[in-house]
């Protein structure tokens, strides 16, 4: 396939530029549907004028449906925007990216998604369609997902569909989370998922950070243990990568445990832990949930997160050495490889 898109970039240089201004247009309904010719125009950066010819053009090809709330995607538009997907990764150069990043990190599987989320919000939801698709492949009947909260997994619960293969499906938030925002916080995010999915959820009522008196009786409680054997079985899980500060700040820690994690350089968090540069945890927040020896027992681990401005974040992360799968985007992706 790569020698014959090298050729058509020579002889046909318009054809796949036209291609990818449609295979854009297709993808971007995918997510937002049903969208208005005005919304979509003002979205994707093009005149309406330009968007009309190339929408009368889709539809003519039975690849969109009008309605009187939108335009959306028919079962064929569908089927075609899925087999285009590898082939726009090689004409953009993603697929090279994501082998590149692949050898960079050392990690299990690279997805790369087009864009930055720090510049487009649409780009986060691209990023959450793409963990769906992801989950899908390495779902088994009967498993127990876990899923930390954030904004980027609360963009993976917006597009999570059912599976017909895999009904049996228990969520489970992988720590507490009582205290941040509620649409961002695991509990949410894993009931959102579960009902989405048709399928089934357990929640954990604990803060997102405890003390250690508080700890020792909460893991006590009954219903916690229960639950939190449930979390730490977890066959998948599903985990975000933060900045350090802007995490800590989210989480209204103390200045006192601020400054502490400035001094010590913390690039990155994720699971209650901050990690400095070279990938060493230089300070742990108590919290009940899942800790980072428990990801050696799950048998696969997808962390999710883009944006040009975490590349550092996520660099220091992938030094623990996971055994990782790490949907990304374009912004991201390119920071990384340049180093």
């Amino acid at each position: 396939m790569k020698s014959l898109l090298e050729v058509q970039k020579k002889l046909l240089p318009d054809l796949l530029s036209i291609m990818q201004k449609r295979y854009r247009i297709l993808q971007y309904i995918r997510l937002t549907e049903p969208i208005g010719r005005r919304a979509l125009a003002g979205a994707l950066d093009i005149t309406e004028r330009v968007l009309r010819a190339e929408v009368d053009f889709l539809k003519e090809q039975g690849l969109l449906s009008m309605a009187t709330a939108g335009m959306s995607l028919t079962d064929e538009g569908q089927t075609v925007l899925h087999e285009l997907e590898e082939m726009m990764k090689e004409v953009t150069g993603l697929k090279s990216l994501e082998s590149e990043l692949q050898k960079l990190l050392n990690v299990k599987r690279v997805i790369v998604v087009a864009g930055d989320s720090d510049v487009s919000p649409f780009v986060k939801q691209e990023m959450g369609r793409a963990t769906v698709a992801c989950m899908k492949e390495y779902m088994e009947e009967q498993s127990i997902i876990a899923v930390t909260g954030g904004t980027t997994l609360a963009a993976v619960a917006e597009r999570m569909s059912p599976d017909p293969k895999h009904r049996d499906i228990l969520f489970v938030p992988a720590r507490g989370g009582l205290g941040e925002q509620v649409e961002n916080q695991a509990n949410t995010i894993c009931a959102k998922m579960a009902e989405k999915a048709m399928g089934h959820y357990r929640l954990l009522h604990v803060p997102g950070q405890l003390s250690n008196e508080a700890y020792q009786s909460l893991i006590e409680e009954p219903s916690v243990k229960e639950v939190l054997h449930q979390i730490k079985s977890a066959r998948m899980v599903i985990h975000g990568i933060g900045d350090a500060i802007t995490m800590a700040e989210r989480r209204k820690t103390s200045a006192q445990e601020i400054t502490s994690i400035k001094e010590e350089e913390a690039v990155a968090e994720a699971f209650g832990y901050y990690f400095n540069r070279e990938g060493h945890v230089v300070h742990k927040v108590k919290t009940i949930g899942i800790q980072l020896d428990d990801l050696k027992n799950a048998k696969c681990v997808i962390a999710v997160a883009g944006g040009a401005s975490k590349a550092e974040a996520i660099r220091a992360f992938m030094k623990q050495g996971q055994d990782t799968i790490i949907v990304t985007d374009e912004g991201v992706a390119k920071q990384l490889v340049k180093g």
